[in-house]
């Protein structure tokens, strides 16, 4: 085997390198984070040191999945971001290797490609899904009706989705933290679960809120506290919660509704940290804005990593005219689905999640009809 070791300042940056004199077919040996002294000793610069061999093997995207993340897991701090960008390597050598999603694709499978692009679910999905419709065209003498299409498509994504946890709040806990960034409808979607408990389930419920930046935020929960004829306490501290909490005792379900803030900046997530108490009877959602971009969305979730989320909450579904993303985080997070809202009419705009009327949402409206 020829080896040779390599230095650079990211992954990306090495494997470029290593591609270029060893060819697509070189294997990661051994990687790992060093550090050289700077300016008079000091200002330590980090690099990425790669060692890289070349060899006869048969299956070059394999070899890639086996590069031992040991010595990077006990590195400092830095270990994660160096993993995410070996995990982010290893996609990028697939997407090399497989087939492109804009390949040829019999007609009878063009509209619901189409279909699936227009909801923006991922590529490598969709390239997923349409290796499962060649195999089924395949097995059935290259037949494939719409109705095989429908139910091909929802087997294969019901055996990403379905270990995940659906449905609402399980009232088998009694406080309700309810996260998510700013301008997401995380009030009004806190006055639907909290109504539906009040109506459907006949429970004594309570307010919390944290969010103290904004004055029409406690207003608007004020509002619905008293329509519901529910008590709601204002919080500015961990002492705060903790005497709100003991008001609370002869209550059922306390819903909590915590700060719309920046979350893409670490210090906010830091401080919602600190304050609330992610302590065994507590259910934790995540909502996020079906009208937001993928990326966004996933600095928000990648920012809560450390959190107790089960769930995702999806808001402003009738906003939106592309629910690909919702597959897709729910997929790559190994997230649930609690709930997702379609309106701002309390309590009506709000669905109860379950994998099968999900699907049905994406599937919803394709046009067979479709010529190239």
């Amino acid at each position: 085997m020829k080896m040779k070791k390599y230095t650079a300042n990211t992954m990306p940056e090495a494997m470029k390198q290593i591609r270029k004199e060893l060819g697509e077919e070189a294997v990661i040996l051994n990687s790992k984070v060093v550090y050289t002294k700077g300016f008079l000793g000091m200002f330590k610069k980090k690099s990425i040191e790669v060692l890289a061999g070349m060899d006869a093997f048969d299956n070059p995207i394999a070899s890639v999945e086996q590069v031992s993340f040991q010595h990077i897991q006990e590195e400092d701090t830095t270990s994660l971001e160096i993993k995410k960008e070996l995990e982010d390597l290893k996609q990028m050598v697939k997407s090399i290797q497989r087939p492109q999603t804009n390949a040829v694709y019999p007609g009878e499978t063009e509209a619901l490609i189409h279909h699936l692009k227009e909801h923006e679910l991922a590529k490598e999905l969709i390239t997923s899904v349409s290796d499962e419709l060649f195999a089924h065209m395949k097995k059935n003498n290259g037949t494939l009706t719409n109705d095989d299409q429908l139910n091909v498509t929802k087997d294969y994504l019901t055996s990403l989705l379905a270990a995940l946890p659906y449905g609402g709040v399980s009232y088998t806990k009694k406080y309700i933290n309810v996260l998510g960034p700013t301008g997401v409808g995380k009030t009004t979607t806190i006055a639907k679960m909290a109504a539906r408990a009040v109506l459907e389930k006949k429970k004594k419920v309570g307010f919390i809120t944290t969010d103290t930046y904004r004055i029409a935020a406690i207003e608007q929960l004020k509002t619905y506290a008293g329509l519901l004829q529910a008590p709601i306490e204002i919080v500015y501290n961990e002492k705060d919660l903790q005497e709100a909490m003991g008001k609370y005792e002869e209550l059922d379900i306390v819903f909590i509704d915590t700060a719309g803030r920046n979350y893409k900046e670490i210090k906010f997530v830091e401080d919602l940290q600190k304050l609330i108490d992610f302590k065994e009877n507590t259910e934790t959602y995540l909502v996020l804005s079906s009208t937001s971009k993928q990326k966004d969305m996933e600095v928000i979730i990648e920012q809560f990593n450390d959190f107790p989320i089960e769930k995702f909450i999806f808001t402003k579904i009738d906003e939106t005219n592309s629910i690909g993303s919702i597959i897709n985080l729910m997929v790559k997070y190994k997230k649930g689905l609690a709930y997702y809202t379609d309106g701002q009419e309390v309590p009506e705009d709000i669905v109860e999640a379950n994998l099968n009327e999900l699907l049905n949402l994406l599937l919803k409206g394709i046009r067979y009809e479709r010529s190239s």
